[in-house]
């Protein structure tokens, strides 16, 4: 069975495959071979900048960009070229040491100066880097630009409906009022601190050989400071040195990384089961789209299905950057390869966030707020004035102010008349009864508006 978008094991693939096209550039296994060579080569660059290493004198500035044009000109082909010597080798990294020495070997400069290529080196320390780029590469061209987006759009549902009126329910039950603008604003404030960590996480990365110590390297150039270069090499890509570390790089950074994308996704989590309530309330309507169908037997119906697909992607990406979490930053002793097996399934649940994501931002756009169901919900509950009520009799010292409000409302209906004969009994100044008796459910807001209006 060949491989298609309809007979792909994995959703990601299939189902979604076209909301996954940026990170499947990425994180594929063209993605990662790619990611392996551009770290081979600038190894390469590292080691030809480093005059104390007498063999690599020679190279020129334009040989230098022979080798870059590897990375440059890198395609699909290059990639069959690698699985092809990786069937052969049964390692993947070897295999492609091996396509760079094969096209270096066409220059003369490189022709004896090919053994450079993935000198000292052993495996994690080209693997730990390119997946520090791939994260990186993810994080800024894809996941940021998408909470960010998404951002705009809550902050902007925030300011428009700053000043519309909803019923509160804590408990799942009739509370203080507040407004709509508000409560998306509350998700907006969350979601920025939550995107701010995930982009300030460190993504760091080693170059320092079998366990660490730079045995090889000193046994060969013993007059070469290789921490140095090590750095040198990593922050040139961006990345941030980890001077310490056994044959791997102890995973920690990824760890904060998909801990600190998790925190996103629930909240995110969060947004879309409100959502998906306010939609059942009826205080959202949802845009009809025509041809759409929303149940196979039912034709009236539209279903808030873009944050439930939010809510079940958000939930597997959540299981999986969970688990990464947890599991890649243990290895026994210097190295072991449980750690190879877990790492490809990184852009995975990358995938599954984006496309929740993705989700939740198409439905923002599907909803439109009901103002009259709003108003009727705030018209029918007149007990929840109970609250300022009986907080400015407070004020005024008057016994036994809560109780009071309990006996009238707790468990029964009011409605205004009700509350201006209660009001008009209380021994508080004319101004203060003047005041509580103009509050309505749809007044009484506190600053909600100017909350939703600031954020």
């Amino acid at each position: 069975m060949s491989l298609t978008p309809l007979t792909a094991l994995s959703p990601v693939d299939g189902r979604y495959a076209a909301r996954c096209a940026d990170l499947r550039e990425i994180f594929s296994e063209q993605g990662l071979i790619r990611a392996r060579v551009r770290v081979e080569i600038a190894w390469l660059q590292a080691l030809a900048g480093e005059r104390r290493i007498a063999e690599l004198r020679g190279i020129t500035p334009a040989d230098l960009a022979v080798a870059q044009q590897i990375v440059d000109g890198f395609d699909p082909a290059d990639a069959a070229t690698v699985k092809a010597f990786e069937r052969e080798t049964n390692h993947d990294v070897k295999a492609v040491e091996y396509l760079i020495k094969q096209k270096l070997g066409a220059h003369p400069a490189w022709q004896s100066r090919l053994e450079f290529v993935h000198f000292a080196c052993t495996s994690e320390d080209i693997n730990n880097l390119s997946y520090a780029l791939m994260c990186q590469e993810a994080r800024s061209k894809v996941l940021l630009p998408r909470i960010d987006a998404l951002l705009g759009a809550l902050r902007s549902m925030a300011h428009v409906h700053a000043d519309d009126a909803m019923m509160s329910r804590t408990h799942g039950q009739a509370a203080t009022p507040t407004t709509l603008g508000k409560e998306v604003a509350v998700f907006v404030h969350r979601l920025r601190q939550a995107r701010d960590t995930f982009a300030a996480v460190p993504i760091r990365g080693k170059i320092n050989g079998a366990v660490g110590n730079y045995n090889a390297h000193v046994a060969a150039y013993p007059d070469v400071d290789w921490p140095q270069l090590g750095q040198r090499l990593v922050e040139s890509l961006g990345l941030k040195w980890n001077a310490y570390t056994t044959q791997i790089e102890p995973h920690d950074w990824t760890a904060e990384y998909c801990d600190a994308l998790a925190r996103c996704n629930s909240i995110l989590t969060d947004l879309c089961r409100d959502f998906w309530g306010y939609v059942s309330l009826g205080y959202f309507r949802q845009k009809i789209v025509s041809g759409e169908v929303g149940s196979s037997t039912m034709p009236h119906k539209v279903n808030p299905i873009d944050f439930e697909n939010g809510e079940g992607n958000f939930g597997l990406a959540n299981a999986l950057l969970r688990f990464l979490s947890e599991k890649l930053p243990i290895s026994r002793w210097q190295r072991d390869l449980t750690d190879s097996t877990v790492q490809r399934n990184l852009g995975v649940a990358l995938a599954h966030s984006d496309i929740a994501i993705q989700s939740v931002s198409r439905g923002l756009a599907r909803v439109e707020i009901d103002r009259a169901r709003l108003a009727d919900d705030l018209a029918a509950n007149w007990e929840l004035l109970a609250e300022p009520i009986q907080t400015v009799m407070r004020r005024y010292a008057v016994p036994e102010a809560y109780e009071q409000l309990k006996t009238l409302t707790r468990g029964r209906r009011i409605d205004g008349p009700a509350v201006a004969e209660f009001v008009d009994g209380l021994p508080i100044p004319p101004a203060e009864k003047a005041r509580l008796k103009a509050l309505t459910p749809a007044t009484y807001v506190g600053l909600a508006a100017r909350l939703a209006r600031e954020v």
